[in-house]
């Protein structure tokens, strides 16, 4: 039983006349606030949609609270997540500042997540489309691309890591002829192989559907938990305890010295996860209900993240006293465990957790984001391969490498940019239209969203603003030799603007949320009868 959404009243055309109404609702609202599409077969003629964007069926909207849940203990266990502890580590922390950051950067994001994530579920629209509610048919395209080249570069960092994965795996079964193979450009060509390997399950996985993800999320969860507390028991063994790190005291402590560290940190560990925030509506849309994505993501992400630092802090403590130096990468831990059957156990787990977080987070979203540039030439599948081929050319590997490179300089731009996009998509979405979307003419030229030739200036006006005030400060700073340490000027790009740098996630959110609102505010909604798709 649905109820329909009450028809709007007439509106006058150009010549004068007052046009029939409707026939039909052109939406319907079910009891649980989830709207549908009355006629799904309306806006497939459209040259801005196609099979994957088109607003998926109630009765095909089943994901729950445990497959939320899934999807997220999937995708934060993972070597990036890992080694985020050790990264602030590096910086000069100790390990309960690093656990502390981490924690209170995944419980802010969460807020923008479940926001954003609520029009997927309520509408079963992808973020693309999504999109076009602010940024207009056409612009949507803006932030759906900037959305896209961050998932490319995090798909070649992931893949190079399982890859190593295999090669390590296969190194402990085939011993030093495998690891010590010929090199190309430097590397074995046994890894590279490994690579390919890895690259080619991705593909095959992803091809097949969301419903092969959602099946794939739903066990490696559970065995990826099991495994790192797997591994946390045996370095426990092994070492006979965990002081070393664990004693280890801040090199910054709690003054001025760390403050300084802190914020720019929070924002690189807030910036990890911005990403999905943007584009959380690609897994919500499946969303049973809104109670199951919220307490799903609730009860997933941040006590996930958290959990994990502690264990990689645990498990890198025992390596210290195990093999006298502390091992942050959980790939060069598991190679060099004596015990064999425990080493391949380990590096299984490891790839599991790789090939679960890249395809859910860093494939999912550029296949949409591609089909909905072109949407009669590109499919979800086609997306998904355009995504895993770009993402091998880039390979942004090198970034993990510099610890002030990968938090200050990669983590904190990327997350200034989306942060940006984040505050266009929840001003919009819950102030300017109070959750109402209309369906159909997320999909029509000529409709509410479709502005001035497809753009809606005044969400791209307020994106450049943002942008700019977030990251346009980007900084490098000085290693111990006086050296950059990073691709931005030691002053920013623009001085004036560098004190802003350090918190551009909280800035370009703030910000663009401030100007789209100054933009739109008493500007009336377009409202159309009817138009051609």
């Amino acid at each position: 039983m649905t109820a329909t959404t009450p028809p709007t009243l007439p509106v006058a055309t150009p010549s004068g006349g007052t046009p029939p109404a409707d026939p039909a609702p052109a939406q319907q609202v079910h009891p649980d606030g989830r709207v549908a599409l009355s006629d799904p077969s309306a806006v497939e003629p459209s040259r801005f949609a196609n099979a994957d964007l088109v607003p998926v069926p109630v009765e095909r909207r089943t994901w729950g609270t445990y497959n939320y849940l899934a999807l997220w203990v999937g995708m934060a266990h993972c070597i990036p997540s890992w080694t985020l502890a050790s990264g602030l580590v590096a910086l000069g922390m100790d390990w309960k500042q690093a656990v502390l950051t981490i924690a209170l950067a995944n419980v802010i994001v969460l807020l923008p997540m479940l926001l954003t994530g609520h029009a997927g579920t309520k509408y079963g629209i992808p973020f693309p489309v999504f999109a076009r509610a602010a940024f207009g048919v056409r612009g949507a395209n803006l932030p759906a691309m900037v959305r896209a080249a961050v998932a490319c570069c995090w798909f070649g960092i992931q893949t190079w890591i399982g890859g190593e994965g295999i090669y390590l795996l296969l190194g402990k079964l085939l011993g030093d002829g495998w690891l010590d193979a010929g090199r190309i450009s430097g590397t074995p060509w046994t890894q590279w192989l490994s690579f390919a390997v890895f690259w080619l399950l991705e593909v095959a996985i992803i091809t097949r559907g969301m419903e092969t993800l959602r099946r794939v999320e739903n066990w490696a969860a559970p065995l990826v938990i099991v495994g790192a507390l797997v591994l946390l028991g045996f370095m426990a063994a092994e070492a006979g305890g965990f002081g070393p790190l664990l004693d280890q005291p801040s090199r910054l402590g709690w003054g001025s010295g760390f403050w300084k560290v802190f914020f720019p940190s929070l924002m690189g560990m807030i910036g990890f996860w911005s990403t999905l925030s943007l584009n959380i509506p690609d897994f919500t849309r499946f969303g049973g209900s809104q109670r199951a994505q919220v307490r799903g993501q609730a009860l997933g992400l941040p006590t996930t993240m958290t959990l994990f630092a502690v264990l990689s802090v645990l498990v890198t403590s025992g390596s210290q006293a195990v093999y006298g130096e502390p091992i942050w990468d959980p790939i060069e831990l598991s190679a060099k465990m004596s015990n064999t059957v425990g080493a391949l156990f380990a590096l299984l787990i490891v790839m599991v957790a790789t090939v679960s977080v890249n395809i859910a987070a860093n494939v999912v979203s550029p296949a949409y984001d591609l089909s909905n540039l072109m949407p009669r030439q590109v499919g979800f599948r086609t997306g998904a391969l355009i995504t895993c081929v770009v993402g091998v050319l880039i390979m942004p590997w090198k970034l993990v490498a510099d610890p002030h490179v990968y938090i200050f300089t990669w983590l904190g731009f990327v997350g200034g940019l989306l942060g940006t996009v984040a505050g266009i998509l929840v001003a919009d979405y819950w102030i300017v239209r109070r959750t109402r979307l209309e369906l159909r003419e997320l999909y029509e030229p000529g409709g509410r969203y479709w502005y001035t030739g497809g753009w809606n200036w005044r969400a791209v006006t307020a994106f450049v603003v943002g942008g700019v005030l977030a990251v346009g400060g980007s900084y490098s700073t000085l290693d111990a030799d006086g050296k950059k340490a990073g691709p931005f000027p030691v002053d920013g790009l623009i001085p004036f603007l560098k004190p802003l740098a350090d918190y551009g996630w909280a800035v370009g959110l703030g910000a663009s949320i401030v100007v789209h609102l100054a933009l739109t505010a008493g500007v009336r909604e377009r409202k159309t009868v009817s138009s051609t798709v």
